[in-house]
């Protein structure tokens, strides 16, 4: 049996919240139709945060769709399992889950129960591939999901619940495979590009969930990919960068293959990247002389390229710069990268007002020293007279304020 793990897309996401990520998303689901071919992948496994939010776009959930068409035409026999994550809305995702089944597309949204309030093993546990592999799928579990959960630990309880369900359905040449959308503990959760959440209030999950009779351990939540604790428990990682300081990290999905119940291959293959992100300068901040010049150097725009690069800029200034964001927009006129983060650090010394200054009375401090200082702290250069002046003016109207209240 292979199988191919994927996670968090959040299709319908915005970079920074103004710039569509349509394109790379539309290439990323390409991309894994024809991995799943390659592979001759018999599941395919989404470990949650199919969507950004719980009311994604229209063009979202299009994608969504069009992709489960397209892997079934590539791979008519395939199996698609597919958990809420917390981005994900469980209703929505799972509303059409019933028809969905019958084209061999299992999408647990919240966790189902019975009516008597037991959990629906049967929309839970799921058998893939012929029945070579059984899939506990579990959702990320929302406070109504954790109301039968027993005792100080309801996620461990959903969980003994859901992996003892499986292992009495369990053949012994079975791969048995367990999801999760969480925060395991001991994970890197240095690209995140997320909040952490907290499930039956714990911010993090024990490896004890996930006894080592589980072949395999598929998990969400977590942007970067990586293994926690043993080879087999496996966060997939996000297939895009969900933010610009994730640029040099390599975004990928996970194959594995088993035989006779048991993991034979397990590896990380990587996805495609289809817009760069560029950062002026490549490190650190550098003076708006030099960020002018570095931008000057950046090729020319393609009339309908929609792969245009990402561009974060850093200027280092040393006194305030008005017009500092529509010189930038001139240098970029005509470029082909996409300004979408300009920054700016400051290059005073950075201390605290009252560093080396000799303890004095309030009354007893000069407010152009305080000025002074406070300038020192984000510039580098004295203030120029215009600045200076208009402190003045202002330190008059303030005095003179006080000298009308005092008669």
């Amino acid at each position: 049996m292979r199988l191919v793990h994927t996670s968090d897309w959040h299709l319908g996401h915005t970079l920074r919240g103004e710039v569509a990520r349509d394109y790379e998303h539309a290439a990323f689901l390409a991309w894994l139709v024809d991995t799943c071919v390659r592979e001759a992948a018999d599941v395919l496994l989404i470990t949650g945060d199919v969507f950004d939010s719980a009311t994604p776009p229209a063009s979202a959930e299009r994608m969504w769709f069009e992709l489960l068409a397209a892997v079934r035409r590539a791979r008519p026999a395939i199996d698609v399992v597919a958990i809420a994550g917390n981005h994900d809305s469980p209703a929505r995702l799972g509303a059409a889950s019933a028809v969905l089944r019958e084209l061999g597309v299992h999408v647990v949204g919240g966790l189902p129960r019975l009516g008597d309030g037991a959990l629906d093993l049967d929309r839970i546990v799921l058998p893939v591939a012929g029945g070579r592999g059984l899939v506990a799928a579990v959702p990320f579990l929302r406070p109504v999901d954790l109301v039968g959960g027993e005792g100080d630990d309801p996620l461990g309880a959903i969980y003994g619940e859901v992996i003892a369900g499986a292992r009495a359905r369990r053949r012994p040449d079975q791969a048995l495979i367990v999801t999760g959308h969480l925060y395991v503990a001991g994970a890197d959760a240095q690209y995140l590009s997320e909040r952490r959440v907290s499930i039956g209030g714990q911010e993090s999950a024990p490896l004890r969930l996930f006894p080592d009779d589980i072949d395999y351990v598929a998990l969400g939540h977590i942007h970067r990919a990586q293994r926690v604790g043993r080879d087999s428990i496996r966060y997939a990682g996000a297939p895009l960068p969900l933010a610009l300081d994730e640029a040099g990290y390599k975004n990928q999905v996970v194959a594995v293959e088993f035989a006779g119940g048991r993991i034979r291959d397990l590896r990380s293959v990587l996805v495609p990247r289809v817009i760069d992100i560029v950062r002026v300068p490549r490190r650190g901040a550098a003076p708006l002389g030099e960020v002018l010049a570095e931008l000057g150097r950046l090729p020319q725009l393609v009339p309908g390229d929609p792969a245009r690069p990402y561009l974060e800029i850093v200027v280092a200034l040393e006194r305030p710069e008005p017009k500092l964001r529509a010189a930038i927009e001139a240098a970029l006129e005509g470029k082909r990268p996409r300004l979408v983060r300009l920054g700016v650090e400051l290059t005073g010394d950075g201390g605290a007002l009252g560093d080396g200054v000799v303890r004095q009375r309030l009354a007893e401090i000069d407010p152009r020293e305080v000025f002074v200082r406070l300038w020192a702290r984000d510039h580098a250069g004295p203030p120029g007279d215009a600045v200076v002046a208009g402190f003045d003016r202002l330190l008059a109207e303030v005095q003179g304020d006080r000298e009308d209240l005092a008669s």
